[in-house]
């Protein structure tokens, strides 16, 4: 019986050499022969020749590479189930060896070789190749003697050669799923952030050797714990899957699409002329991943910030790139309408530094007694005479001094302290009321208006504002509500229900801001609304042009058509009084009349008018 044969297939001498004498050098060398070939169409000359147990094959040749000498090789009857091992001097890459299975490796060595490893894994194929021509033998020999003998023999060799068959196809499957899950994220497909992190560094050093930019751009969905909150995690999972395929059309084939962990993404851009490309990328981002999306029959509007940073310009490290990018979309995220874009600069450094201090700060704000209530009255536009307050937040903040709430609410918003932010205003409002109706006649007649943010709407607000009357023994006209515009275009039937609810116990409900958040006739139809506040933009420029007259006097004849009454904010001159006055204005409210005052002012102030 003829010695099994290895072939070895290297275009470099040396290692041509080293392989065979490795080989030769085996305890089992003279169990088989060694032919060596230093290229794919010597590999295949000699295969027409005679039949191998093993093929010991390099990756990288010039002309035809190890990858197209296998398929070219296993595309032959004759020689398409020989085992090829390939040899590479690609350390660990994943991506490599997958590949190489794909192309029908049996095995997979890492060049410099350890020569006891190639020798056990020769080894077994030589054994094979030994039985399997053993079998063939003894088929020859039996078939002379008992043509259904030598059919039984053929069946054990189709047997063990198809467990053999198997036994690769179930390593390569192994590998195919190992390599999955080390790359891949499993809810979207998208790369992980692990191999991303990979993939940046091996980006920079192709960069820095082409003289070339990267972009990194830092993708975190707007308002979507919002979504989950009100539709459910297997919503999110389906909206984060509907975002992530978005997020392939936008890009170049070449570009990394990663999710990076819950709602961010991250994209990775190589061969960036200059910042406006990148931008141009974003905003294409924007727009394709903002087309309305129908959840659980809900049809929402996706919404994405963006940050971006580039290399070389922020940095030449991989990590601090992805620092500055996200430094760089919390920045963009500041965008109250969402579908923001920015670039990273140094600043924002020691804006999130003091955001971050803002935020543990404020946790401690309630407990230490540091926010107060100030009031700034409204007046009716017949009498002038002073018909209610609106509370407002400040926050005598230990290190900054006296903070308006439009300094430090959204932060607030984005901690998820809002929440109980706001029920401290309901229940300090409401404890002033008390006090005026126990103290002061000439209080008993201002209703104390607050205003409410969207996350108290999923928070059970009547339950919260039941509490609080009854706490204080007060009746429902003490109390008022201001939402925005953005609270209804958010959702709709839930902040429908909630207001009907709130509406049914007496108490009013006015809209702020409005004009500002577009809002259509039909969501106001619908919803158990008593006032409308102009919003001051409209007020700010009256009587300078047609224009904004014109906007206040459409909403004061819509709000009229309504039985709503309307509320002028920021009226500042005289001249704008005059105007409000003649238009029919219900009520006014601004610096003409007073600033925002702490109790003892207010009540000053109240006196002094009465």
């Amino acid at each position: 019986m003829n010695k099994p044969n290895v072939l070895v297939v290297n275009d470099h001498p040396g290692s041509l050499l080293a392989l065979k004498t490795m080989l030769q050098t085996s305890p089992c060398a003279d169990e088989y022969e060694v032919v060596t070939a230093s290229s794919g169409p010597d590999a295949l000359r000699e295969l027409l020749d005679r039949r191998f147990a093993a093929i010991l094959l390099d990756v990288s040749m010039p002309g035809m590479d190890g990858f197209e000498t296998a398929e070219l090789i296993h595309s032959h009857p004759s020689c398409a189930s020989v085992p090829i091992i390939f040899i590479t001097a690609h350390y660990a890459d994943e991506l490599n060896r997958l590949k190489g299975f794909e192309h029908g490796a049996a095995d997979y060595l890492i060049s410099p070789v350890v020569p006891q490893i190639l020798h056990a894994k020769i080894a077994v194929f030589i054994e094979l190749e030994k039985k399997t021509l053993q079998l063939e033998s003894q088929k020859k020999a039996l078939a002379m003697f008992n043509e259904n003998l030598q059919i039984q023999q053929m069946q054990d060799l189709r047997k063990v050669n198809a467990a053999l068959q198997a036994e690769i196809l179930e390593r390569r499957q192994a590998e195919r799923r190992a390599c999955d899950l080390a790359t891949k994220d499993a809810l979207t497909g998208l790369i992980n952030r692990r191999f991303l992190t990979e993939e940046i560094r091996h980006a920079i050093v192709r960069a820095a050797r082409q003289g070339e930019r990267i972009a990194l751009l830092f993708l975190d969905m707007d308002k979507f714990k919002s979504i989950n909150d009100t539709l459910g995690h297997d919503a999110g999972d389906e909206l984060l899957i509907h975002v992530a395929d978005r997020l392939r059309e936008s890009v170049r084939e070449s570009d990394y699409v990663a999710r990076f962990g819950g709602d961010e993404f991250v994209v990775l851009m190589e061969g960036i002329h200059c910042y406006t490309d990148a931008a141009d990328v974003a905003r294409k981002i924007i727009d394709t991943v903002s087309a309305p999306v129908t959840l659980r029959s809900q049809r929402i509007r996706p919404s994405i910030s963006v940050g971006i940073s580039m290399y070389p310009d922020d940095s030449t490290s991989g990590q601090d790139l992805l620092r500055c990018a996200d430094l760089a979309m919390y920045h963009a995220k500041e965008n109250k309408h969402g579908g923001g874009v920015q670039f990273y600069h140094e600043e924002l450094n020691a804006r999130l530094s003091e955001r971050r201090r803002l935020e543990y700060e404020m946790q401690n704000a309630l407990e230490n007694e540091e926010f107060e209530l100030y009031y700034q009255p409204k007046v009716d536009g017949p009498s002038g005479h002073i018909c209610g307050v609106e509370a407002l937040l400040r926050w005598h903040h230990p290190r900054l001094g006296t903070l308006s709430g439009g300094q430090f609410m959204n932060v607030a918003d984005e901690t998820g302290q809002i929440v109980q932010i706001g029920e401290w205003v309901i229940y300090a409002a409401c404890a002033q009321a008390r006090l005026w109706l126990d103290a002061d006649p000439a209080m008993h007649s201002l209703p104390i208006a607050v205003n409410i943010a969207t996350p108290q709407i999923y928070a059970d607000l009547p339950a919260v504002i039941d509490r609080a009357l009854k706490l204080y023994r007060l009746p429902a006209s003490c109390l008022q509500l201001e939402i925005t515009e953005s609270l209804m275009i958010d959702d709709v039937e839930k902040a429908t229900s909630v207001l009907r609810q709130i509406s049914k116990r007496g108490i009013k409900i006015a809209i702020d801001d409005f004009g500002s958040g577009y809002s259509s006739l039909s969501v106001l139809k619908a919803l158990p609304i008593d006032v409308l506040k102009i919003d001051q933009s409209f007020v700010r420029d009256l009587g300078r042009g047609l224009g904004d007259n014109a906007i206040v006097t459409a909403v004061i004849n819509m709000a009229l058509a309504m039985s709503l009454r309307v509320v002028a904010e920021g009226v500042e001159t005289d001249e704008q009084r005059t105007i409000l006055h003649d238009l029919g204005c219900d009520e006014h409210q601004g610096f003409l009349y007073s600033v925002p005052l702490p109790v003892a002012d207010l009540e000053e102030l109240v006196m002094a008018a009465a």
